[in-house]
């Protein structure tokens, strides 16, 4: 059976340009990069208003981290998430958010459909990684300093209704 090769908004094929000697192949990589996830952030219906601000965020985080994604560790995002709260005084949410960016932005790089690893291994014998874990990010609940509220289930006439406690 003949299998069809589906081509993904954002995949590195489509972005990478094949047969062509780049002058500066890491800054050519990581801006093909980002074509590609705007591509993919396109092709799921969200508009230059919402993409902008987050390809602005990962170019201040790559000048922070002073390394391409294909070379950031955890240890880049704990440093810029630290400086971003007490140098820069940003707002556990704002944090928070900043992070969230970057787990998009490095999950659609692992992500094996894309084909960004073996393109970065390829070019420089490296690939990007998962920096952005649910243990290592901030969550809602260490930042804010609120507590959740469980919801509770109660019964009302036969049914089940969710309240906030």
């Amino acid at each position: 059976m003949h299998q069809r090769k589906v081509a993904l908004a954002g995949a590195a094929h489509i972005e990478l340009v094949s047969g062509v000697v780049q002058l500066r192949p890491e800054d050519a990589m990581f801006d093909a990069m980002l074509r590609g996830w705007r591509a993919q952030q396109k092709s799921r219906g969200l508009k230059d208003e919402t993409i902008d601000p987050r390809e602005r965020l990962i170019r201040r985080f790559l000048e922070f981290a002073n390394e391409y994604p294909w070379q950031w560790t955890p240890a880049h995002l704990d440093e810029w998430s630290a400086s971003l709260t007490s140098e820069k005084h940003l707002a556990p949410s704002t944090v928070r958010s900043y992070q969230g960016t970057v787990r998009l932005f490095t999950e659609l790089l692992i992500d094996a459909r894309y084909g960004w690893g073996p393109a970065c291994e390829e070019a420089f014998g490296t690939f990007p990684v998962a920096i952005c874990h649910e243990w290592k990010c901030a969550t809602r609940r260490c930042l804010s300093g609120w507590r959740w509220k469980t919801p509770s289930v109660r019964r009302r006439s036969g049914g089940l209704k969710l309240e906030a406690a």
